[in-house]
């Protein structure tokens, strides 16, 4: 697994709302929203120098996009400069910008938790509904897709989207007969100790889908309230840990535990499983299967832009982001299955990839994803509040010891 993309988008969300606190709210004024006052122009003044900061992971889904925006519309961006930071770096790089009245960062690709504690803190330009105008293509966002946008209110748009998991996956050399029940994988842990395995699920996306997943699976009273609503999941959790030896800081020693045999059973998402393979960190006849009761829980990817930045950037993102929620484009979210599927918008299928793309999902994907897809209900993930919580109790009173 490519770690340095999925490092970003794997961040505790617990650790970025920290430093949100920490820092404390953003100042709003005269001076730090001067280069913002006046309408959004249609088209720039003169061509934008865009900068991008990516703290998701998200470029590898769309770089492609933005640079071919670039090549069409030399009139709009003159060029773009692309950086990478952890999500906990976010918020010191947009509020020094900000503090300094010097905005240069025009636009932030970010997944939920950045978004979210973005909003909270006051970081990003409220986007809808003034310029619902220029954003039509969102009109066209698939359902679940839709949902994950309510998410970001009025402050962020989607870009990419996936349906996640949890999956397990497996070498069916070692496990000839997987787990379909949450009660056959405890069994299966009880049998074989330390065998089955996942990451921190503040560090980890398959960590942090089996976490969200559980109360589905398990059928708890309420699965968005992890306070109040997840006794089974809570006692579920504490008995399978009575088998498991270790919890790995991320994903990617998982899929190396599960390559080197370490692991029989780890958790996995379409993407974790898919690219890894790719990349033959894991062996290509790996398997994944589902538990009885079985909800995707999905994510996404979004755009926002910072308060501060100039009315010329804006009007280049707004008919950025307006272009890469078109078909073609949202095409090449496909990738080496790093997101899969990947589009957030209706009618795109992997015909319309390019042939790199198409070749690695032929090769690697599943043919049964689509079924696992279309007929299984999928679910947006806690508010960051709610998975704050989710993520202390966890740390607390199930894995924090074996890290």
């Amino acid at each position: 697994m490519r770690t340095s993309r999925y490092t970003a988008v794997l961040v505790s969300t617990a650790v970025a709302l920290g430093l949100l606190t920490a820092c404390g709210a953003p100042a709003t004024s005269g001076q730090d929203r001067g280069a913002t006052s006046g309408a959004v122009p249609e088209t720039p003044s003169k061509p934008v120098a865009l900068n991008v900061l990516d703290v998701a992971g998200n470029l590898q889904l769309t770089q492609g996009m933005i640079d071919e925006f670039v090549k069409q519309n030399p009139k709009v961006v003159s060029k773009v400069t692309y950086s990478q930071a952890p999500a906990p770096d976010l918020v010191g790089k947009i509020k020094a910008q900000q503090g300094a009245g010097r905005v240069d960062i025009g636009l932030v690709l970010t997944g939920v938790d950045g978004m979210a504690a973005g909003v909270e803190q006051g970081l990003w330009e409220q986007l809808l509904p003034e310029h619902a105008d220029r954003l039509t293509n969102m009109k066209e966002y698939q359902e679940p897709a839709a949902k994950m946008q309510e998410l970001a209110g009025d402050y962020g748009v989607t870009v990419t989207y996936y349906p996640s998991g949890p999956l397990l996956e497996y070498l069916p050399g070692k496990v000839a007969k997987p787990p379909k029940t949450a009660q056959e994988l405890l069994d299966y842990a009880k049998a074989h100790p330390g065998k089955v395995e996942y990451a921190r699920p503040a560090n980890s996306g398959p960590g942090r889908t089996f976490l969200m997943g559980l109360p589905y699976i398990l059928g708890d009273k309420d699965p968005k309230d992890p306070v109040n609503g997840w006794d089974k999941t809570w006692a579920y959790l504490g008995e399978l840990n009575k088998h498991v030896h270790t919890y790995p800081s991320g994903t990617t020693q998982t899929m190396k535990d599960l390559a080197n045999g370490t692991a029989d059973i780890i958790v996995s998402t379409t993407g974790w499983d898919i690219n890894p393979r790719v990349l033959g960190t894991v062996p290509k006849e790996a398997k994944v299967t589902t538990l009885k009761g079985f909800h995707w829980v999905t994510d996404a990817h979004y755009a926002v832009i910072p308060n501060g930045a100039s009315t010329d950037q804006q009007s280049a993102v707004l008919k950025l982001i307006q272009f890469m929620l078109t078909k073609k484009q949202q095409a090449k979210a496909y990738d080496d299955g790093y997101f899969y599927p990947g589009p957030a918008v209706k009618g795109v299928d992997l015909s319309m990839a390019p042939q790199k793309s198409q070749d690695a999902i032929r090769t690697f994907g599943r043919p049964e994803y689509d079924a696992l897809i279309a007929d299984n209900p999928k679910e947006a993930p806690l508010d960051a509040k709610s998975v704050v919580e989710a993520f202390d109790r966890w740390d607390r009173e199930i894995g924090g010891a074996k890290k």
